[in-house]
């Protein structure tokens, strides 16, 4: 057949679809010419989110709350939203925080490690949360689907206590999408740290996975050139200080899906300063904003690396609740090309919330983007506490933050550039109430700290919802925090926008589709 014929037949194709949309919509040769109709946002029909392994500590407990907002324009009847098990693809490797022989007789999910089909967190109706307490120890890692009237703005919070040990404290987290690609300042292959990188499946064909390690001086010499095979609808942590002979204090973690898709969150334990997650940076950009810095921090220690062919040259600020400064003595830091830059600011709030905001310095030629996260500690000597912030991206429409407790909790809000307007909305309490909303703004260039909206009459976790109405961008994060033996426990969640909707472009017919140039 030659390529005339083959011409011919792919024209009559595409005629013949063309006329079969124009019969289904209505339309009409006249409309070809016309100019393209403006994109619509629609809700989201489907949305997929990983939890990754809570602990394998004896002294721990985990709390799940997962919450679908109320949207309009979302079919109110049709959709469900619910978790399964993941399996355990990591019998033979190290536990977070364990004795380094791992744990062969794990009974993750159901039988014995291989995951279950019993459904965690099921939602019966979007605006009111649901909640479960499990002991840590064998809770498996979770991959769950929310479709239809659920899907939008669907969030789940996982939050773990461990009492004791070298992990002890609160590790937070928001479960997150499936992605191919994941930057990981601030972890960290020093012999006081392990840190380990969860990295769940949630499909049905093995995913291959390359794990880069960069530290002050560039690549650390990896002790493999191999990928990691994560199964299908598996998970599987990988204890970061077994993939290099280097020690790093301050590293950057780069994770990247050869083939399929996964979800990765990193374990960060300190011998001495306790635990928490450390969540992917936002994508890399030359201007960078780490929301939510503690008034009663007692130590921050910013990491950041450049992953382009350039170095960059940064403006380092805090945005305080009144006006930003520089930090005495961190006016500026000089990142090189392909290197992890880390400084030690200190008590930088000095008794003041805050946040950090990274912006490119004066000079000629484009702005080189940069990953960054910060690693902030409260409490002193033996009570000390740990948790991780990392670049956050801006709010476009809403975030939401599960589990929030009736104390404990604070939003953090920040404004790099203008002024802005937000709604923040208390949802129903897992055990009734009704939801309350408040209006408030953020001058450009501070942070606003505040306790969340309660829900009124409202018992047990509730979800607290960001809308940003006007302004500038606004980045945010939520600080939940619970004091324990003199050990001020606590954990932070960023809260870039849940991307609940999508722009749909509307489409027409366009016969010169069928022009021969």
């Amino acid at each position: 057949m030659n390529r005339t014929t083959l011409s011919l037949i792919g024209a009559a194709t595409a005629l013949a679809a063309i006329s079969g949309v124009a019969a289904l919509t209505g339309g009409s040769s006249d409309d070809a010419g016309s100019a393209g109709k403006a994109a619509t946002r629609l809700p989201v029909q489907r949305s997929t989110l990983l939890c990754p392994t809570p602990s394998t500590s004896d002294v721990s407990s985990t709390t799940y709350t997962a919450y679908t907002p109320k949207r309009e324009g979302v079919d109110a009847k049709d959709g469900t939203a619910e978790l399964l098990p993941a399996q355990n693809a990591a019998d033979d490797v190290t536990d977070p925080g364990g004795d380094g022989k791992g744990d062969k007789n794990d009974k993750s999910g159901k039988d014995g490690g291989k995951g279950g089909d019993k459904p965690v967190l099921p939602l019966k109706e979007p605006g009111k949360p649901v909640t479960t307490d499990v002991s840590s120890a064998g809770a498996p890692a979770l991959i769950g689907t929310a479709d239809g009237r659920f899907a939008p703005g669907w969030t789940v919070q996982q939050t773990t206590t461990i009492d004791a040990g070298s992990g002890r404290g609160i590790l937070g987290t928001a479960c997150t999408a499936p992605d191919t690609d994941f930057w990981f300042p601030g972890v960290s292959t020093d012999r006081g740290r392990q840190d380990f990188v969860h990295l769940t499946n949630p499909d049905d064909a093995a995913a291959e996975v390359d794990l880069k390690l960069y530290g002050p001086s560039g690549r650390l010499k990896s002790a493999t050139d191999e990928s990691i095979t994560v199964p299908p609808r598996s998970t599987l942590p990988v204890l970061l200080s077994t993939l290099t002979d280097q020690r790093a204090e301050s590293a950057s973690l780069r994770v990247t899906a050869r083939s399929g898709r996964i979800g990765a969150e990193v374990q960060a334990v300190d011998q001495k300063a306790g635990s928490d997650w450390l969540p992917p940076s936002a994508v890399p950009s030359s201007s960078v904003a780490i929301p939510g810095i503690p008034k009663d921090a007692t130590s921050a220690r910013l990491v950041v690396f450049a992953p382009g062919s350039d170095d960059a040259d940064l403006k380092v600020r805090l945005a305080g609740p009144n006006n930003s400064i520089t930090p005495a003595g961190h006016e500026s830091l000089h990142v090189k090309s392909g290197m992890t830059a880390a400084i030690d600011l200190g008590d930088v709030t000095k008794g003041e919330p805050g946040s950090l905001l990274l912006t490119p310095e004066g000079g000629e030629g484009p702005a080189t983007p940069v990953v960054a996260a910060l690693q902030v500690t409260r409490g002193k000597g033996g009570d000390q506490e740990t948790a991780f912030i990392p670049a956050t991206a801006a709010i476009e429409r809403s975030a939401t933050a599960a589990d929030n407790r009736t104390k404990g909790s604070t939003l953090s809000l920040v404004a790099p550039r203008a002024a802005a307007k937000v709604r923040i909305t208390a949802s129903a309490g897992a055990g009734g109430g009704s939801p309350v909303s408040k209006t408030y703004e953020v001058k450009g260039g501070t942070t606003k700290a505040l306790e969340p909206p309660r829900p009124a009459s409202g018992k047990g976790p509730y979800a607290v919802t960001v809308e940003r109405l006007s302004g500038g961008p606004v980045h945010a994060s939520r600080m939940l925090e619970l004091t324990q033996d003199g050990v001020p426990m606590f954990t932070i969640q960023s809260l870039p926008d849940d991307r609940g909707t999508v722009v749909v472009p509307e489409a027409g017919q366009n016969m010169s589709l069928l022009n021969d140039d």
